[in-house]
């Protein structure tokens, strides 16, 4: 079983790794509902039960999965969804507005059969509405108890501080990896300063660090990497598969796997940081919780950030469009 961390100052105590759900309804590959709901059930027997989903992921439909995986096992979970987007045959546009915040929490509600959302975030900063009053929106929702923690994700200094200080934020959640690491300056430290617990996405780096680091066009077609992942892509990709490859070597000194070596290294930044490593499949699931148990030492740790620091990632981790919607 996994031990707990708390995100933040108002009492959020979630598992230390957590799953991220996306992958089951979106982005990866064809859904496969059925192995996807058992992935749930076990990762709730090991005692993976902070849950990370959005409205966005299907649209809609891993909310709808979430609900229907839940149901009788609600009370032995956290979850976490997402706003911020506005939908018209897919996804078009920011919609932060606190009518349309109110909407939506309303709809995740239905969607995930629950009365209460643990953690709900701002998927991303919506530069049309001030964060003051998106965060009021949701301090209004923790007042009615349909949500009880408030979260931020890819936010930038500023705006978390200007949101903080109407409704405290519990998270942070923003991509962190061996293969990302643009939060460590900047955003992380001022995290500490207030209190709030950080959440990294992507923890495997979209695949990338578990030892089978594909180009882009050896991704299937409806694999959302092959064309939206600029890191894979041509020369960017033999510049990275360096630390994949190191990676790799260090979890055969280990006997280990190197997803596990790059959990294991996020779990040792700070016990105030919770993974949440996405998949659809229990076998790894099992994988990954695994990294609980491994901890690295002194020596393994300023080895891997000797390396880091000379080997630099090539590419963006979006495309310039998306690279809009990020604050740092």
């Amino acid at each position: 079983m996994l031990n707990t961390r708390k995100l933040g100052r108002e009492g959020l105590a979630v598992s230390e790794i957590g799953l991220g759900c996306m992958g089951m309804s979106y982005a990866y590959g064809t859904p496969d509902d059925t192995e996807s709901i058992a992935t749930i059930h076990r990762a709730i027997e090991l005692g993976c039960t902070f849950l990370d989903t959005a409205e966005v992921y299907g649209p809609f439909a891993n909310e709808e999965l979430l609900g229907r995986a839940l149901k009788g096992r609600r009370h032995e979970v956290t979850i976490a969804t997402k706003f911020g987007f506005r939908f018209d045959n897919g996804v078009r546009g920011l919609d932060s507005r606190p009518e349309h915040i109110k909407e939506v929490i309303d709809a995740s509600l239905k969607r995930l059969q629950t009365d209460h959302i643990d953690l709900l975030y701002q998927h991303r900063v919506d530069p049309a509405v001030p964060i003051e009053d998106v965060a009021g929106a949701v301090k209004d929702a923790i007042t009615a108890g349909k949500v009880r923690y408030f979260g931020l994700s890819e936010a930038g200094v500023d705006t978390i501080r200007r949101a903080h200080a109407v409704q405290p934020v519990s998270a942070l959640q923003s991509e962190y990896s061996l293969f990302e690491r643009g939060i460590e300056d900047k955003v992380l430290p001022a995290l500490r300063e207030l209190g709030i617990g950080f959440v990294p996405y992507s923890p495997l780096g979209r695949g990338f660090l578990t030892g089978t680091a594909k180009r882009a066009e050896e991704l299937p077609a409806d694999d959302w990497r092959a064309a939206n992942d600029p890191r894979i892509q041509g020369s960017n990709f033999d510049t990275n598969v360096k630390l994949a490859d190191f990676v790799k070597a260090l979890a055969n000194e280990r006997s280990v796997t190197p997803g596990q070596i790059a959990l294991a290294w996020l779990l040792a930044q700070g016990d105030d940081l919770v993974p949440i490593p996405g998949t659809k499949r229990r076998k790894y699931l099992e994988e990954n919780l695994g990294a609980a148990s491994i901890r690295l030492t002194q020596a393994e740790l300023d080895r891997i950030r000797a390396f880091l620091d000379e080997h630099e990632t090539a590419g963006t981790r979006y495309l310039p469009a998306m690279l809009s919607h990020l604050e740092r």
